[in-house]
């Protein structure tokens, strides 16, 4: 299913500018704010897996693709993309030229911050949905812009970068939940909800993955039954809890493998894999390469 969102009528020259001196040549920039970002490419990239955390993505010209299971969510200038959760996905830029390259943002989010916002704020309507995605894509409104905008250009008042940065960080969250975000963002700190409890769950995988847990005492953990977390699981996740297992486990063996240099047998059995033919398939499935052969093109094209 592709989830390409309508032409943006917002107007990013200005930021595309601001970002455009930042990056002047291709690559990834990290800056004095923390938890900024900002990319650039001159050509169209192969899709990379990778996991996306609790951030915002901004696409300021060019294009970009990010698949989640079988989801496909494009976004090009003056859209913004919302991950609530870690999420395993394949992301790539889709339009960038020599002479229009590709330029982004990224922007991480802190958790904390929402749900305090959140308390904060009065939502005339409640959220009726029972569980939501993970990760949205919508066009940027004014206000988030200029946000934004400001937020960067404080990149040349480094002295003040301490004292405003937290502010305009939390307007962007107010904005966000008040916005077509906000149900992304608001089913995760709504006490109770579905949502929420995969979320738990999904932060306890991340520091557990290695283990043998059977799905049907992650299901416990969520208090509710086998089939039921299994359906709100792929509701935020956009992929079982099964697949999201896989992921994680995968991911964790390639960095393994990538930058301590060891071999493909034993990052298997560190990430938890009895089978290292299963994992040499699973591997290949994910990555397009059996694990030799893709560490090797990781390292020559690094």
């Amino acid at each position: 299913m592709n989830l390409e969102q309508k032409i943006p009528c917002v107007n990013v020259s200005a930021l595309a500018q601001l970002v455009g001196n930042i990056a002047q040549t291709d690559g990834d920039y990290a800056t004095q704010i923390p938890l900024l970002t900002i990319y650039r490419r001159s050509a169209a990239t192969d899709p990379m897996q990778c996991i996306y955390g609790l951030g915002l993505g901004i696409t300021v010209q060019g294009g970009k693709r990010v698949t989640l299971g079988d989801e496909i969510f494009d976004y090009g200038p003056g859209q913004s993309l919302v991950t609530s959760v870690d999420l395993p996905v394949a992301s790539y830029v889709t339009r960038a030229t020599s002479s229009e390259p590709y330029l982004g943002v990224r922007l991480e989010l802190d958790g904390r911050v929402i749900a305090q916002v959140a308390a904060e704020m009065d939502f005339s309507i409640p959220l009726k949905i029972a569980t939501t995605r993970a990760m949205s894509v919508v066009t940027l409104d004014e206000g988030l812009l200029d946000a934004l905008t400001r937020l960067i250009r404080l990149l040349d008042e480094p002295k003040l970068i301490p004292l405003i940065v937290p502010l305009i960080q939390q307007e962007i969250i107010v904005r966000l939940l008040n916005g077509e975000h906000g149900p992304t963002l608001r089913h995760l700190v709504t006490a109770g909800s579905p949502s929420q409890q995969i979320v738990k769950v999904i932060a306890w995988m991340k520091q557990h993955f290695t283990d043998d847990v059977p799905i049907d005492d992650l299901a416990t953990k969520a208090h509710m039954s086998p089939s039921t977390f299994r359906q709100h699981f792929r509701a935020v996740a956009g992929m079982s809890p099964l697949q999201y297992l896989k992921h994680l486990r995968l991911q964790d063996a390639r960095q393994l493998m990538l930058n301590e240099d060891i071999d493909a047998g034993s990052a298997a059995v560190r990430v938890g894999y009895e089978s290292a033919s299963q994992f040499s398939r699973e591997y290949t499935r994910l990555f397009g390469a059996p694990p030799l052969r893709d560490i090797k093109r990781l390292r020559e094209s690094a």
